[in-house]
């Protein structure tokens, strides 16, 4: 069964500050699940009419910029 995701984002304390003129339009939530028996799982998530391309390509960038943030820490 689906819900929105809104209370579960602001529970885990997810925030976004845009900058002056910045518009969100689309989102990609990628998730950290542990099942009843102690598995743990990853599961993804997107909004409405984001194809494949656009997915990956969000994927990629922000692979890229968090392995750019984890060497500029070293």
């Amino acid at each position: 069964m689906s819900e929105p995701l809104g209370q579960l984002i602001d529970a885990l304390g997810v925030q976004h500050t845009p900058n002056p003129g910045e518009m969100v339009t689309d989102a990609l939530v990628i998730m950290k699940v542990v099942t009843e028996d102690g598995n743990v799982l990853l599961r993804h998530c997107y909004s409405d009419g984001m194809s494949w391309i656009e997915r990956v390509g969000m994927l990629r960038i922000a692979e890229r910029t968090e392995l750019d943030d984890v060497n500029d820490e070293d």
